[in-house]
């Protein structure tokens, strides 16, 4: 195993990176225009200029299409209404806009029993939210020196951790906001997880294409694997078990790596057909959910080990525009939301792999999502400054879920092995359709043909997942 990088503890530091100064008068050069004079200049004739469009703005699934309406010169400013979602015109999903950051909102949590937001962003800054009045708690001090790319926050809400691109990882205590560590590594890290029961850190690299797990207490490096992926690490998340580490990347391929035997449990090759940005476990730890450039997302059966040739996995299709750029399961997995490039968090039945609702609102690319855990609440992050609060309570008896739910043909009913109530379509005749849920029927596609060989669904969800490493 390569030696890991430079991890270690640094001692706070308070101050902010600025920007270089400007050239001094002295350096002028005779014959040249400054560039202050440039800027002066193109400002003035910037109406005579005509409409150009930065590759960084763009889609890249659709570098061909017109850009989207917020993209072009506005000509008119509408107040915005705070009271209700500007969805289509039967849905009606209240929610509140959270305003505070001054650059792009890219990470967001439910925490402290749902009683408590907690953001990242762009502008360098970690915050502490009351989603009651939508005022900052806490503006986290000893900030990073650059943009904050992902937060984590322990089960108990105790610590919170933030990975920034100055290359460093930080930890606060939630309740007195105080610094505990900060580590600086060698490379860009572009993720960081706690494990659920708070024990370890993971961290996704850059440059390295690796992931590093470190000992959250004693602030000491478990085991670093570089070049795990041969593209750069995109997301990297936990178990419920504290036992497994899924990691995604560029590179469009799966990993899941076993912390105690140090070994990569599962490798699923061309897992989407682009670059995959982000993944979620189910709270059984049973399912993965990927979501992807491609603008699907698919959830994969991660227990047994035959569905690694089989490719068992529901890929849900349809629900976004553009790049899928986060997923985030409900606690009981009775429902999945994302956000995507195109402004927009989907709402999915996964028993059926419908898009439920869409909900719209946010004025630029939408970085993150979560969940309530009395799923009554959604939040989204995006890259126009703001977070918005969605409360989905009656999503049920929204018009317009009903009238989706008759135009195609949906009835509920109860899995017959898990008792989680799902949706079918009145039309389906299959009887393994209409007995299970989508997550039994993965599970009974992963399983041995032999009826003597499989075993009870409890035995499965106990038993450890298989050793090796196959090729979807």
């Amino acid at each position: 195993m390569a030696s890991p990088p430079r991890c270690s503890p640094t001692a706070p530091d308070r101050e902010c990176k600025l920007p270089p100064p400007s050239a001094p008068a002295s350096e002028y050069c005779p014959g040249k225009l400054s560039w202050g004079t440039m800027a002066r200049a193109l400002g003035r004739f910037k109406l005579s200029i005509p409409h150009t469009h930065l590759l960084a703005t763009l889609d890249p699934l659709a570098l061909d299409r017109e850009p989207p309406p917020h993209l072009l010169p506005e000509k008119h400013q509408v107040p915005e209404k705070l009271i209700w979602g500007d969805q289509e015109p039967l849905s009606k999903i209240p929610f509140k806009i959270l305003s505070g950051h001054e650059h792009a909102v890219s990470t967001c949590h439910f925490c402290v029993d749902d009683t408590k937001l907690l953001s990242g962003s762009y502008d360098c800054t970690v915050k502490l939210w009351d989603p009651v009045d939508g005022s900052v708690v806490r503006d986290f001090e000893h900030r990073p020196k650059a943009p904050v790319v992902e937060c984590s926050i322990t089960a108990d809400s105790s610590r919170v951790i933030a990975a920034s691109y100055d290359k460093t990882v930080r930890a606060w205590d939630l309740e007195t906001g105080k610094l505990l560590w900060k580590v600086r590594y060698d490379t860009f890290i572009v993720s960081c997880k706690f494990s659920p029961d708070g024990k370890y850190v993971v961290s996704g690299f850059d440059v390295d294409h690796g992931i590093c797990i470190m000992d959250a207490e004693n602030i000491t490096t478990v085991s670093v694997i570089k070049d795990h992926h041969t593209r750069s690490i995109t997301s990297c998340c936990f178990d419920p078990d504290s036992q497994r580490v899924a990691s995604v990347s560029l590179d469009r391929c799966i990993k899941i790596w076993d912390v105690t035997s140090q070994a990569t449990l599962l490798t699923i090759t061309k897992a989407h057909s682009n670059a995959i940005s982000n993944c979620c476990f189910t709270f059984s730890g049973h399912f993965l959910c990927t979501s992807s450039w491609d603008k699907n997302l698919k959830i994969w059966n991660v227990h047994t080990g035959e569905f690694r040739n089989r490719g068992a996995c529901v890929t849900l299709m349809q629900g976004h525009e553009g790049s899928v750029s986060s997923c985030h399961f409900a606690r009981d997995s009775s429902f999945l939301i994302s956000g995507g490039f195109d402004r927009t968090v989907a709402i999915w039945d996964v028993a059926e792999g419908y898009r439920k609702l869409s909900l719209k609102g946010h004025n630029d690319w939408v970085m993150d999502v979560a969940i309530s855990n009395n799923k009554k609440w959604i939040l989204s992050a995006s890259k126009d400054r703001t977070m918005r609060l969605w409360n989905i309570e009656e999503i049920d008896e929204i018009p317009l879920v009903i009238k989706y739910k008759k135009a195609v043909g949906l009835k509920l009913k109860q899995c017959e092995r898990c008792d989680r109530p799902f949706s079918i379509f009145k039309s389906d005749t299959s009887s393994e359709m209409f007995t299970q849920c989508v997550f039994c029927r993965i599970d009974t596609r992963g399983l041995p043909a032999d009826p003597s060989s499989s075993s009870s669904s409890s035995e499965r969800e106990n038993s450890p997942p298989p050793r090796g490493s196959k090729d979807d």
